[in-house]
């Protein structure tokens, strides 16, 4: 490769990493509309969207060093985590394969219209498109078949022992195959005729989560007067786990217990419910919540499902939740600072009765403040904030909840 070439190379790939996000968000989209469930299933999605960052940078920054070297060696953490999530949970290694195919078809295309902005048509170009396809395809072969060696091993490790024989059961209770509830508890370890309280734990960012989440499960099970917890790890940087008890955790008693956790890790709280059906109907709920708030990185640390039943529902098709959030709050919709701000006041001075000085404590400033606020927001939406209560509160819970995916 001559030396032209390589500092070609380097131009394109310093233009690509300045869209590192756009192109993985676009890499994500690809792979989910291949494969929908990985989209529903937020745990496999986080780890495959680090997964396809981290590949991208990799491989970008060291065309971008210049120096003419072949592709990287190495394999990302991040692409490894998802190959053993993908095992952990039962999915086929195919859908492995053909979403790093589509993620490679992304990169390319982009890779494309880049060297045409680097380079004229001709002779040159011909030359940077064969060199870098050469480059590209090289890397992708070699990590895809690192990564299935590793799933294969993990796959080995899995199908083992009494792991195996734990991920059957829960996989089995949460289908709603019928299962004798004594059996189960047996190959669970866990007794299944107490109620339970579903949790999804996970870390946001994900940084290092080793042994985080299980001791933040933990920490809410003795917070729960509850047994130690039953835990499930549906990822690198998720846990699914389950608090049996003979009663209702205090939820007082579980937020003091998430000081104590690490500040990166999140927990979605399912209802408690009795037995089997109670198992797998909180673990649903628990499911929906982290939906709801993963990838929003200022809203609860803990949530309940109790609080976020109603928001989450709204937020099921995110297009029509954007949609009535700019419908309802018109310029509050915006995401910028001072809309936030504004937002804000308007939904803890609702929340307080429209109390002002109860709103001014809440929010650690004064009333007039709070008072000079709600009368901007009654100009910006052109009505008193009580016309439309029940809309404009829910608008305001989504934009607070899920923040950036339903404001422009």
């Amino acid at each position: 490769m001559g030396e032209r070439t390589v500092q070609l190379l380097g131009d394109v790939a310093e233009l690509l990493l300045a869209d590192l996000e756009e192109i993985g968000e676009e890499m994500d989209a690809a792979e989910i509309d291949l494969t929908p469930a990985l989209g529903a299933d937020t745990a496999i999605a986080m780890d495959m969207s680090a997964s396809n960052r981290a590949n991208v940078r990799r491989i970008l920054s060291a065309l971008a060093r210049r120096d003419g070297r072949p592709p990287p060696a190495g394999v990302p953490p991040e692409a490894l985590d998802v190959a053993r999530t993908l095992v952990r949970r039962g999915v086929d290694l195919d859908v492995l394969f053909q979403a790093y195919r589509r993620g490679q078809n992304v990169v390319w295309n982009r890779w494309m219209d880049c060297a045409a902005r680097v380079v004229p048509p001709g002779p040159e170009l011909v030359e940077l498109l064969t060199s870098s396809s050469k480059y590209v395809f090289e890397y992708v072969d070699q990590v895809l078949g690192r990564v299935i060696a590793e799933a294969q091993r993990e796959r080995e490790e899995v199908l083992g022992g009494a792991l195996a024989r734990r991920t059957e059961a829960v996989r089995l209770i949460l289908d709603g195959a019928p299962m004798d509830r004594q059996q189960a508890s047996e190959r669970l370890g866990y007794q299944l005729a107490r109620r339970h309280t579903a949790l999804v734990l996970w870390a946001e960012p994900a940084g290092e989560v080793q042994g985080a989440l299980e001791a933040a499960a933990t920490l809410l099970a003795r917070a729960a007067g509850a047994h130690r917890p039953l835990t499930f790890p549906a990822g690198t940087s998720t846990l699914w786990a389950w608090l049996g008890s003979h009663g209702e955790p205090a939820t007082g008693a579980l937020r003091e217990a998430m000081t104590r956790a690490r500040p990166n890790v999140r927990v979605a709280v399912g209802p408690t419910l009795a037995g089997i059906t109670g198992f797998r109907r909180s673990h649903a709920s628990a499911l929906a919540i982290q939906r709801l708030l993963a990838g929003h990185r200022d809203g609860d640390r803990l949530a309940f499902h109790q609080d976020l039943e109603v928001t989450a529902l709204a937020a099921q098709d995110q297009t029509r939740a954007a949609e009535f959030v700019a419908g309802t709050l018109g310029p509050l919709a915006a995401d910028t600072p001072s809309a936030t701000r504004l937002r804000e006041t308007l939904r803890v001075f609702l929340d307080e009765a429209e109390n002002a000085p109860r709103a001014a404590a809440r929010l650690h400033t004064h009333r007039n403040t709070v008072l000079q606020r709600v009368a901007r927001v009654t100009e910006l939406l052109g009505h008193p904030p009580g016309e439309r209560r029940l809309a404009l509160e829910l608008a305001l819970e989504l934009a607070h909840q899920i923040g950036p995916r339903v404001l422009r």
